[in-house]
């Protein structure tokens, strides 16, 4: 099997594998984790999903998101995944658990039970997998949460899902420049 997603039930708890692409073609509740890395000013550092992906390509969303391998726990997944997409390491803290069920368009679901790891990298040398991230960029909260309202088709569905929580637990910044939108 290809790239299997672990498939679990209501609690979390694992039912099996099966392939990911299949999964969300069927809409099955498999586990997920999503990396939100900020800066000590509190940006958060944003990418853009490449445009050949299976789905959601071209849109930007948070730091990292994957699907832990069978048997790896969700922490060590972002830990792997980290830096085989953005070419660098952080620390990284549980925040919170979500589960959704979202269309992301080409009759596929996003119905996920995702473990949401935050982390800050003060400037990281950040060198993206050419086969994942098309761009980057650090982004405030405040120029954040305003394009995203007022353009929410440049993000992902589970990352304007995340969004409010995920900068709910974000560590408190020590102040300096903010970002602009991110570009495209």
């Amino acid at each position: 099997m290809p790239h299997p997603v672990v498939l679990v039930n209501e609690d979390d708890r694992p039912l099996g594998t099966a392939d990911k692409l299949r999964a969300h073609a069927e809409g099955w509740l498999h586990r997920a984790f999503s990396v939100f890395i900020f800066d000590p000013t509190g940006r958060l550092l944003l990418q853009r999903r490449t445009e050949d992906k299976y789905h959601s390509g071209g849109l930007w969303s948070n730091t990292c998101c994957s699907h832990p391998r069978p048997e790896e726990p969700p922490i060590e997944g972002a830990r792997r995944r980290l830096p085989e997409e953005l070419g660098f390491t952080a620390s990284l803290t549980a925040a919170f658990q979500d589960r959704y069920k979202l269309s992301v368009g080409e009759n596929l679901v996003e119905h996920e039970h995702n473990h949401v790891f935050i982390g800050t990298a003060d400037a990281p040398s950040v060198r993206p997998s050419a086969d994942e991230v098309d761009d980057w960029a650090w982004v405030s909260p405040s120029v954040l949460r305003e394009d995203v309202a007022a353009r929410p088709h440049r993000y992902t569905t589970w990352f304007r899902h995340l969004l409010r929580p995920a900068l709910a637990a974000a560590p408190s910044p020590s102040g300096g420049p903010s970002a602009s939108t991110p570009a495209t």
